[in-house]
């Protein structure tokens, strides 16, 4: 049985016309199906850019905000997901004190609400780093990511984290101090055992039963567009091809589809995703 046609929606994508494929890779997610994207902001250095400051990270924002444009020339619907990487905090903290860094990863992050509070971009992107680093990192990046999930409920709008593999549920009582939502609170690259939003890689093989369960959730392929490592994490017809797997193998139904493509993200992210 062949999918009906349904948004296809991935959740956390890169498009970078500067160190990969650019806007081909994005004709590649919509010839293969897919219709909206999530298309969220890559490192400082991705850009070549150095940050002293907030301020700083305007480049970076305003070339992920063309890149959106160019890819809406595609026919593909773009939310642009706008903020800080955390392992920025490393390569900040060899030029100035760890609470430096910390402070100018926020006040990237509160440039960031700004173009959200205009309505240039959907959510913003936080986290902490996913590696193992000194405690003295790791409080300082908790202290950036409460600081992200403060902005979140400031604007109203979603948080994309980027952190370890797990369940983080200690991001559960952040959220509840900040006053964001935790339904608001999309781990990304996320295992079943979040109590935060999971958006999944499309390939993660426990996405039918969940499916089938009615959990909420979405699909990623977290396509990084570089050229250095083509294909990485995995490409960008993988959410429209896998989904279109699952539901000829009758692994999900088109209502799972829906709820996976459409009303899930619509409600997390205060859009209204429906075929162009």
């Amino acid at each position: 049985m062949k999918l009906p046609a349904i948004p296809i929606t991935d959740d956390h994508i890169h498009i970078d016309p500067q160190n990969g494929r650019g806007v081909e890779a994005a004709k590649d997610f919509r010839r293969s199906g897919g219709t909206h994207i999530f298309l969220v902001s890559k490192p400082s250095w991705s850009f070549g850019v150095e940050p002293s400051s907030g301020e700083d990270y305007r480049e970076v924002f305003d070339a992920t905000l063309r890149v959106a444009e160019m890819v809406r020339e595609t026919g593909v619907v773009v939310y642009p997901v706008l903020g800080v990487h955390p392992a920025e905090i490393g390569r900040l903290a060899e030029r100035m004190t760890l609470d430096e860094a910390a402070g100018v990863m926020m006040a990237g992050l509160d440039l960031a609400a700004r173009y959200v509070e205009d309505g240039r971009a959907v959510a913003l992107k936080s986290g902490r780093p996913h590696y193992e680093v000194a405690p003295e990192v790791l409080s300082a990046s908790n202290a950036v990511l409460l600081h992200s999930l403060e902005l979140g409920a400031d604007c109203g709008c979603a948080v994309q984290l980027h952190a370890e593999s797990g369940p983080c549920a200690d991001v559960v009582d952040m959220a509840r101090r900040a006053g964001i939502p935790v339904e608001k609170v999309v781990k990304h690259f996320a295992t079943p055992d979040t109590p935060l939003m999971p958006s999944f890689i499309a390939r993660h093989e426990e996405i039918p039963a969940l499916a089938r369960s009615g959990r909420r959730f979405t699909m990623e392929s977290d396509y990084m567009d570089e050229n250095a490592r083509p294909g990485a994490v995995i490409g960008p017809k993988s959410v429209p091809r896998f989904t279109r797997r699952y539901f000829e193998e009758g692994l999900i139904t088109e209502e799972d589809a829906w709820r996976i493509h459409a009303e899930t993200p619509s409600r997390t992210y205060g859009v209204d995703i429906a075929l162009p």
